[in-house]
């Protein structure tokens, strides 16, 4: 027994030598910004965001996209049907960083929209990271190697062959798996039939019989875009649904802007184009409208109330030509349960001869036309599905997870999110617009860029910190799941309406919407809430993002003490102004 044993009464069995303390400086500088493989499925609006912003923010980046169209543009180049269009207004659905002055109508054409996203491509170099015609088939996570491992199908040759990225970020969207409504005999209908989703811009249906199944917002653009050229239209509306009052209809009148097309003349574009003040003003006046309604999706609230009334007299107003038709559509649920669309010209295409209004149900198709529930049968030339989408979230590949957990096994249930934008179980994996990632109101594009802002945080992250893989942690995904079924049951989405935010499901979960308004989804998204993942570190070293002493200016003799200058000083200028009061 040595001497301090004996001192403390510690007898010399119960002594041990320490274990050598593990070596944790990792041979790399402080702030060395590891290579790093991105993958984005998709090529729309969020692909091209994420395509630029990545390359923006993330050094020693390698960035694939991969798109299984021809062309980007995901939404705006699939769905070209007559009357596609924005349905907010277009100078508040394009990027932050390139505002268009161009805009030829307040709700832009789906042709007009492409466009613009095309020259965003151009202009910032978007192209030569997008592989067209190439689709993302499977995705699985090798937990050993801490890699998304994806398997992708050449659309032309039909080949598959394998990659592999760290990051695996989803671009396709909320909507993108259109599919045929369950009628039966819809096959076997002999005349043209097309989905909004799939139109044959080659068919001319000028002086035919028309059906048009289904008054979401596409049904609502549909039938005023085919309206013209049609000899007769019956249009099949299963629910009713409010038609919204046209946004910033004041500051359109103040310009003189024509309400029948929204059409911006020559003289006023030139003005936006040399006026940038007069251009912002717009905008923002615009922007303000956009961004002050969520009161109205609060049950019980005066805006609430008061939306109800002015939705009710805007389509008694535009119901005029034929009053019957006000009772007949007018829904006994809120405004805002289901999506809202100003639908320019739709509710006075009701109003016209050529239309019908038909409530009965479908029962059958068959080689001529639609047989309804009150025995009546509907002859037409063609048929026109406006009847949307898959809204169930579920993966339209096999995404396999940690532990060999597929996403669609595990939303089966519940198709639960973390902000709409990770599921735990999933490392390294982000999804834009998930559920409960849409908005009832307000600006769509600010959240979308916001979302793009916060995934470069997390790839930041990653590389400054030294993480191999992160992963949001379950209890998050609880919280949020919960807390979304407690905010939308005092709000309108909550009533007995049918609406994809619900599934499709009058009384549905709801499962489409972001539980706040348009602001504070940004907010919320605006700082990543790092103890809401959990990390693994490369080579298991937490320590490892201290790095070996140095920073990567001293290693390559490049040194600069640019912290100096003023601009990159913090001067306390607010303390001064504080002192002065």
């Amino acid at each position: 027994m040595n001497h301090l044993a004996q001192l403390f009464g510690v007898s010399a069995a119960k002594t041990h030598e320490q274990p050598a303390d593990s070596w944790v400086v990792e041979e790399r500088s402080v702030d060395e910004a590891r290579p790093l493989r991105v993958v984005v499925i998709g090529s729309g609006i969020s692909g091209i965001i994420a395509s630029i912003r990545f390359r923006q923010r993330i050094p020693n980046l390698d960035l694939c996209v991969y798109e299984k169209n021809a062309d980007i543009g995901g939404t705006w180049l699939e769905n070209r049907y007559p009357g596609c269009a924005c349905d907010i207004p277009a100078h508040t659905y394009q990027a932050t960083f390139e505002p268009n002055k161009e805009w030829s109508t307040f709700y832009a054409t789906a042709p007009e929209i492409h466009k613009y996203w095309g020259r965003v491509r151009d202009k910032y170099g978007c192209a030569r990271y997008i592989k067209f015609k190439q689709q993302v088939v499977e995705a699985v996570w090798k937990e050993d190697d801490s890699k998304w491992v994806l398997q992708i199908k050449d659309l032309e040759s039909g080949s598959v062959y394998p990659d592999q990225c760290d990051v695996l970020i989803s671009a396709t969207g909320f909507l993108n798996e259109w599919k045929w409504p369950n009628i039966p005999g819809l096959h076997e209908f002999q005349g043209k039939l097309m989905h909004s989703a799939r139109w044959d811009e080659s068919f001319d249906y000028s002086d035919k019989r028309v059906a048009v199944v289904g008054n979401g917002s596409s049904g609502i653009q549909i039938v005023p875009g085919m309206l013209p050229k049609v000899t007769h239209m019956d249009h099949y509306v299963r629910s009713r649904t409010w038609i919204a009052p046209s946004f910033a209809r004041s500051e359109l009148e103040r310009r003189g802007v024509k309400s029948d097309n929204f059409s911006f003349t020559p003289e006023e574009l030139k003005t936006f184009n040399t006026d940038h003040n007069a251009y912002q003003q717009f905008r923002k006046e615009i922007e303000l409208q956009l961004q002050s309604v969520h009161g109205a999706t609060l049950l019980g609230t005066p805006e609430q109330l008061g939306a109800k009334e002015a939705f009710a007299e805007n389509m008694r107003q535009r119901l005029s030509r034929k009053p019957e038709l006000y009772e007949k559509l007018l829904p006994a649920f809120p405004p805002v349960c289901r999506r809202l669309t100003p639908g320019p010209g739709y509710l006075e295409a009701l109003a016209d001869d050529k239309v019908d209004i038909i409530a009965s149900d479908i029962v059958r198709v068959d080689a001529e036309g639609i047989f309804t529930a009150d025995g009546k049968h509907h002859p037409t030339d063609v048929l026109v599905c406006a009847t949307g989408f898959d809204t169930t979230f579920t993966p339209r590949f096999p995404i396999i997870g940690c532990n060999g957990l597929s996403l669609a096994e595990r939303w089966k249930k519940t198709p639960e999110s973390y902000l709409s934008i990770a599921v735990d179980g999933f490392p390294n994996y982000f999804i834009c617009f998930g559920p409960n990632s849409a908005l009832g109101e307000g600006n769509l594009l600010l959240l979308l860029e916001r979302v793009i802002d916060y995934f470069t945080s997390c790839v930041q992250k990653m590389q400054r910190d030294n993480i191999r893989c992160m992963s949001v942690r379950k209890d998050a995904v609880q919280r949020f799941t919960r807390h979304c079924d407690q905010y939308f049951s005092r709000t309108v989405y909550s009533e007995k309406c049918r609406s994809w935010y619900k599934g499709g499901e009058e009384g549905g979960r709801v499962i489409g919407v972001w539980p706040g308004s348009s602001l504070h989804s940004l907010q919320v998204l605006s700082h990543p809430r790092w103890e809401d993942f959990t990390y693994e570190y490369v080579n298991d070293n937490a320590n490892g993002w201290m790095g070996d002493g140095w920073t990567e200016n001293e290693k390559n003799h490049a040194i600069n003490v640019s912290y100096l200058d003023d601009d990159q000083v913090d001067f306390p200028l607010a303390v001064f102004e504080q002192l002065k009061n």
